[in-house]
């Protein structure tokens, strides 16, 4: 993260490009998860359910938000989270299996909880991944982003040998994250869900992309204090807990019941 930080935007590309020859992959492992004791909440009444508009249910309503995260369900909502989550963390793919799916068709569907999933990249492979599962449609990103946590340790073992090959090869900066997807084998994992390998080789050669997301970890871990993945926000509180055991009761506590 420190890599990160100190870097102007301009800058950026070529640095990522160090850190990924500089940090082994096995780094990406560590790092995420902690938090233990739950912040306290002022206690709601229990919010009532909200129709979604005609012809969808809350889980397909999807936008991006002003700060680049994208939202789930009901803007309007009274509980509204913000889940900060890192692609390479199996803290937060741990999370997508076990409590993802409550969230969404307990609470998201109800129109009383809102998500809104903002990526906290931690190393250019992490990086190349948020690029593109952003490659699609607003509402093709929560279904990419739990298919990168549900196969994210046989991503990681295609990942392995990126490193090195890079290093070997010298590239530009420009061309970095479009040789992590193809190399890696992202590309072909995305076009077999939909992201066409053109599509797919576009939104690589945007450092921009990379940019702005690395902008939005610096200040979620200034906002937010963030500091390990996942990150659970609630109406604008860190309330410093990392497993859906944890979050549940303080979404109820929140009026989500």
């Amino acid at each position: 993260m420190a890599l990160f930080r100190s870097l102007p935007a301009r800058t950026l590309p070529g640095r990522l490009l160090l850190a990924l020859i500089a940090v082994p992959l096995a780094l990406g492992l560590a790092g995420c998860g902690k938090k233990n004791d739950a912040a306290a909440l002022t206690t709601a009444a229990p919010a009532a359910k909200v129709a979604p508009p005609a012809g969808k249910a809350w889980a397909d309503v999807v936008s991006i938000t002003p700060d680049g995260g994208y939202l789930m369900g009901n803007p309007n909502a009274p509980v509204k989270i913000i889940e900060f989550a890192s692609l390479t963390c199996p803290h937060c793919a741990e999370f997508a299996e076990k409590g993802f799916p409550h969230l969404r068709d307990e609470y998201v569907a109800k129109g009383t909880v809102s998500l809104e999933f903002r990526n906290f990249v931690r190393d250019p492979y992490d990086t190349t991944m948020a690029m593109l599962v952003r490659c699609g449609t607003p509402e093709s990103f929560f279904g990419l982003t739990e298919q990168v946590f549900a196969n994210q340790v046989a991503i990681f073992d295609q990942l392995k040998p990126v490193g090195p090959q890079l290093q070997a090869a010298n590239l530009p900066p420009a061309e970095m994250f479009k040789a992590i997807g193809e190399r890696g084998g992202l590309t072909d994992f995305f076009a077999a869900r939909g992201i066409a390998k053109d599509q797919a080789a576009q939104c690589l050669a945007k450092p921009e992309t990379a940019s702005k997301l690395v902008d939005s970890t610096q200040k979620a871990s200034e906002t937010y204090n963030v500091t390990g993945t996942p990150t659970f926000i609630v109406n604008g509180r860190n309330v410093e807990v990392a497993t859906w055991e944890s979050l549940e009761p303080l979404l109820q506590q929140a009026g989500a019941r």
